[in-house]
């Protein structure tokens, strides 16, 4: 007996049997007991089954949502895939992770199962198919009104087969399994597709790889970005076409390709056979002859191989760019080149013809070093830095000139150096665009510097490696070019130009009567001829106490016209001088000396005082220790010279005064050129009238802008306290 829908009892057996009354004995829901007896049902049981209803029907639009949800979600990851192919590789995965990451969140916020998250991040669609999208297990968790009598999965299937649309229920059932079904395939299928992107990607991230790789390993080429009309040819028959094209191979006889076989692999050496260090090769040319053919069976590159561990020698590169490898080979350098590859290794085995250091031409000095630069800059280099070993003593690289292609180092101090005049330079000598420069450090300086007509020059050139070690050390900057025997120094002032390192090798005292004598010299050079010509046509002039000043005869020739000719008289010597050889230097010497200035003097051309006072001037000429600017003081002689005998005294005034108001308003990068006359700094000033013992000079020059100004500690026992300059 169990009660009907509306809470009465119901007394038809038959029906209970019609019914199923032994469906229930078998399932052991509450409705009889197991002696057969009917137990009544509460009233509140078709609520109950409402509820179950209306729980399953949840269940079912739940397990639709997410099918929708799913291939939205598929449509989203055909997207980032695209964006993946755009940005990269590696990007692209880290911004796959994060939308994962963000849905996952966002499901877990919902309270509903985790779908698509699987462990090593990719698309698992077998462990989510078991974890998130049983709906079945979903609807009967934590809804059992039975108080845990369905807990195992027979009486829940059994409980499924009594809806009225369990029929239904299955065929969707079997329409989620098949979604999930393709849904796995499409998984599949993103995942290779991914895979042959990653693999389709991996040539261009070696850019990337080199630029985090660490110096010297195989992967620190620094090529950056290679255009792919660029690269290497991985085939050696295609390189080879294109160094025919690109850089005179067979054309040209010093460009050749040496190609062997090291384990079994096919190789090409490029190199210039006027700079190929020939020693260097054959070492490496030995140790690769016994290489074992072995070392390649193992799946790495071979060019890798042999970088690592089969190439002796110390320098070596790794280039992915054709033109790079041509510009390497036109240096010097060698390429090892490996069939199959597409980059090469680039060999510094190179020699160029150079010279020994020898004793510098202008900058002779009685005590000091007797090594001076050459035309090799990696020498002139290791000259500066045997004397500065300063691990803060830095040289940047850089090239000039579209097809010289010349080596210019620009080296500084860099905690002492002034990074703005660091930085100009820098921007200066790449902003040159020129075919190139293969006159060296002058033709850069035009180039750079805004000479102009300026006789006067703006820079400052050295043969001594210790007197740009010096410099260096008080601030300046300094430019190494290739193929030059000098160096430039910057920023310079003209009194820069008068000081000399035979100052530095004596004492205090003897330091400072040299440069007194110098500073004579140079006076006279400039102004001796234009003032001796001003009292010789103005005696009225003259100081009584310079009554030795003028001539009692002029000579058959006018006294401008003496001076022009004695000038040109004696730049002639100087030219013949140079392009003579040295063993005729003495005979030609002589030959002017005696002959033409003495025959001149008796014919009645030329008067003595004219000879005397030229050849004072040109003394003081030579005694300049800057061959620039003792040609740029006989241009101003000149200048004086005729306009003292065009406007006599106030000509000469004039021009003189112009002169030094240009000279003022001049600045060599920024640095006033009379600096520290103008503007006036007494204790610079005085360190040029002065060569102060070393412990007394302590301060570096302002004008450099000197990030440390002192050159020694406080507390030195050598020195004091002072001002600086």
């Amino acid at each position: 007996m169990e009660t009907n829908e509306r809470g009465s009892m119901d007394l038809s057996a038959e029906d209970n049997n019609r019914h199923g009354a032994v469906d229930l004995h078998e399932h052991g829901e509450e409705g009889r007991n197991e002696h057969g007896m009917v137990i009544p049902k509460p009233i509140g049981a078709p609520r109950k089954r409402e509820a179950k209803e209306r729980s399953e029907r949840e269940s079912r639009l739940r397990a639709e949502r997410e099918l929708e949800r799913e291939w939205a979600s598929g449509l989203e990851r055909e997207r980032d895939w695209e964006r993946v192919r755009e940005r990269g590789p590696e990007r692209g995965d880290e911004e796959e992770r994060g939308r994962e990451q963000g849905r996952d969140s966002e499901r877990r916020a919902d309270g509903e199962p985790d779908w698509e998250r699987s462990g090593n991040g990719d698309l698992d669609w077998e462990r989510s198919a078991h974890e998130g999208r049983d709906w079945e297990r979903s609807v009967h968790e934590g809804r059992d009104w039975e108080r845990g009598a369905d807990e195992d999965r027979g009486d829940e299937n059994r409980v499924w087969d009594q809806r009225t649309d369990g029929d239904r229920g299955q065929e969707r059932r079997r329409e989620i399994d098949e979604e999930r079904g393709r849904g796995k395939q499409r998984g599949r299928e993103r995942d290779n597709e991914r895979a042959e992107r990653h693999k389709g990607h991996a040539q261009d991230g070696r850019r990337e790889e080199d630029a985090k790789a660490e110096p010297g390993s195989f992967s620190a080429g620094g090529d950056g970005e290679v255009k792919p009309e660029d690269r290497i040819p991985d085939r050696i028959d295609e390189w080879l076409e294109k160094l025919k094209k690109e850089s005179g191979l067979d054309t040209s006889f010093d460009v050749q390709v040496r190609q062997m076989t090291f384990g079994h692999k096919r190789t090409g050496i490029l190199f210039l056979s006027p700079f190929a260090k020939d020693t260097a090769l054959t070492e490496i040319l030995k140790r690769l002859s016994q290489l074992d053919p072995e070392s390649f069976r193992h799946g790495s590159s071979a060019l890798k191989t042999f970088f690592e561990f089969y190439l002796p020698a110390i320098q070596v590169t790794v280039t992915r760019s054709m033109s790079k490898l041509i510009e390497e080979v036109m240096i010097g350098n060698t390429a090892f080149y490996v069939d199959g590859e597409s980059a090469a290794l680039i060999i510094d085995a190179k020699q160029y013809p150079a010279r020994t250091p020898d004793e510098p031409v202008l900058e002779k000095v009685v005590r000091g070093s007797k090594d001076g630069f050459t035309e090799t800059l990696l020498t002139n280099v290791a000259l500066i830095r045997r004397r500065l070993r300063d691990p803060h003593l830095r040289f940047e690289i850089l090239k000039v000139g579209t097809r010289t292609q010349t080596d210019v180092a620009i080296g500084y101090v860099e905690d002492i150096a002034d990074a703005k005049l660091v930085e100009a330079l820098r921007d200066k000598i790449q902003a040159v665009n020129i075919d190139g420069i293969p006159l060296g450090d002058k033709q850069l300086e035009e180039m750079t510097v805004k000479t102009d007509w300026n006789p006067f020059p703006l820079v400052r050139y050295s043969e001594r490696p210790d007197v740009v070690a010096s410099h260096l050390m008080n601030g300046s900057v300094t430019v190494v070019v290739d193929t030059s025997p000098s160096v430039i120094l910057l920023p310079t002032t003209f009194f820069d130009l008068v000081q000399h390192a035979e100052e530095n090798r004596q004492n205090a005292f003897i330091g400072t009567y040299l440069r007194w004598v110098r500073f004579f010299g140079i006076l006279s050079s400039i102004f001796l001829l234009p003032l001796w010509f001003l009292f010789a046509e103005n005696p009225e002039l003259r100081p009584h106490w310079l009554w030795f000043l003028g001539a009692d005869k002029t000579g058959d020739l006018p006294l401008i016209l003496q001076f022009l000719m004695v000038e040109i008289g004696v730049d002639l010597m100087r030219l013949a001088a140079v392009h003579t050889p040295s063993p005729l230097v003495t005979a030609m010497s002589l030959v002017s000396a005696i002959l033409v200035g003495d025959i001149a003097v008796k014919t009645g051309l030329f008067i003595n005082e004219v000879i005397l006072y030229m050849a004072v001037a040109a003394i003081g000429m030579f005694a300049t220790p800057s061959y620039e600017l003792g040609l740029a003081n006989r241009i101003v002689r000149l200048v004086l010279l005729l306009a003292a005998f065009a406007f006599q005294a106030p000509g000469l005034v004039v021009a003189a005064t112009v002169i030094f108001i240009w000279l003022a308003l001049t600045r060599s990068f920024n640095s006033p050129y009379l600096w520290p006359l103008i503007p006036f700094n007494a204790g610079a000033m005085l360190a040029i009238l002065l060569r102060r013992p070393l412990p007394k000079n302590r301060y570096r020059p302002s004008i450099n802008r000197p990030k440390q100004n002192r050159k020694q500690p406080f507390g030195h026992r050598g020195g004091e306290a002072g001002a600086g300059s």
